[in-house]
């Protein structure tokens, strides 16, 4: 017995890549195909990149700026048997000394503020690519996915049209129905199998724009399944570009402080050591102080446009408030119309066109109907259910951009 076993055994594992590569595919959900989009997205990973740049910024808005080392020589010879000698004559000194530029701590606070504004600013802007991200997968996916059952119904009428033309010939052969039936028949598979190559097409148009994203073909996708949709409040309050307006108002509101606080210059502090030849050493302090002589026509100028920029952006963030508010209504007017348009046409057209097989099929096999008319009632009824299935998609995009447009928490890697 244990030859024939040693055989099974080679066998088995001769058998094995074939038995692996026929191993069923697990399908693939929507939020599997969201997650997978946000660990590879490269405009969430530079959105990222731009936020760690604005917070190691923010560190040092409010350090007071470096000191200056300052080393010189005063009162050097320059002519005469003495010149360029520091030894020689007792008006030479080699001075060392430092200064340092002081910052009010309102200034100080005023930068960091606006530095603050600008991360938050840049985290907004991580928060819009992850959902872009998300919203960009997800309307992939819905193209996808329809798209495969699409191809379903394309095919499942050209096996239709195969198996009524050959049925048309037999029936030719033994003279029980005519050639313009068969030639009708055949006409209608020629159309079935374009129809079929045009599906397959538009399949693999979103299979690559799947593949775009998630970063693998499309196998095998579940429905979409049921998508919360938000309240107006929340759409607009979330909107990506609602909330990029406010951060870049609070942005441009703290850049105008900052630009304010200028108006009252900056005094440098400055200490310095000199030390003469066989005289006594020198120590020196000293304050500067820049006199703004025209702040009406510089300071006031400069604050005067910044606060300009703080108006524009304020404008702008009502102006996409109303755009936000107005695209939600949008939406939510045509995912309620779809709605509505797939209820009635689920009841209205698909199940008439269901009774209308079944009674042509009914027809048929009582010999009192014909081919073509069974071939007409099936095809009526697919192109029944690929209408369903175009409102179907098209209602789930809608209700996509509006769960997937507002801003959602990032998805860390």
């Amino acid at each position: 017995m244990s030859i024939p076993f040693s055989r099974a055994a080679v066998l088995a594992v001769a058998l094995l890549p074939y038995l692996a590569t026929a191993a069923p595919i697990s399908p693939m959900s929507l939020e599997a195909a969201l997650q997978l989009a946000a660990r590879r997205s490269e405009t969430t990973r530079a959105a990222r990149a731009g936020a760690l740049s604005a917070t190691e910024s923010a560190h040092s808005a409010s350090q007071l700026p470096d000191p200056t080392l300052r080393i010189g020589v005063d009162n050097l010879p320059a002519t005469g048997p003495d010149r360029f000698r520091t030894t020689r004559d007792s008006m030479t000194m080699k001075r060392i000394g430092i200064s340092q530029e002081w910052l009010s701590a309102e200034k100080r606070a005023a930068r960091q503020a606006a530095a603050d504004a600008s991360v938050e600013r840049e985290t907004v802007l991580v928060q819009a690519a992850a959902a872009d991200t998300r919203r960009q997968t997800a309307l992939a996916y819905v193209d996808a996915f329809y798209a495969g059952e699409s191809l379903k119904l394309a095919r499942l009428m050209e096996h239709h049209a195969h198996e009524e033309l050959e049925a048309a010939r037999a029936r030719l052969s033994s003279a029980t129905a005519s050639s313009q039936e068969v030639l009708a028949l055949a006409g209608a598979k020629g159309v079935s199998e374009d129809e079929s190559a045009e599906t397959l097409q538009q399949q693999g148009s979103a299979a690559a724009a799947f593949q775009r994203w998630v970063g693998v073909p499309p196998e095998e996708l579940l429905p979409p399944g049921t998508i919360a949709q938000p309240s107006e409040e929340s759409y607009v309050a979330s909107h990506p570009t609602v909330a990029a307006m406010q951060r870049e108002a609070e942005v441009a509101r703290r850049a105008a402080a900052v630009t304010a606080s200028e108006r009252k210059p900056n005094w440098t502090w400055e200490v310095s050591y000199g030390q003469r030849t066989g005289y006594s050493d020198m120590v020196s302090v000293g304050v500067s102080i820049p006199l703004p002589v025209a702040p009406g026509e510089r300071q006031d100028r400069d604050t005067a446009a910044k606060l300009a920029l703080a108006e524009k952006a304020e404008a702008d963030l009502a102006e996409a408030s109303r755009a936000a508010t107005a695209e939600y209504r949008s939406l939510r007017s045509d995912a309620q119309r779809l709605e509505q348009r797939i209820d009635r046409y689920r009841s209205a057209v698909v199940a008439p066109a269901s009774q209308r097989t079944a009674a042509a099929t009914a027809s048929y096999r009582s010999g009192q109907g014909s081919l073509v008319a069974l071939f007409e009632a099936r095809h009526a009824e697919v192109e029944a259910q690929r209408k369903l299935l175009a409102l179907q998609r098209d209602l789930a995009k809608t209700q996509i951009q509006l769960a997937y447009r507002p801003l959602t928490a990032e998805v860390t890697q």
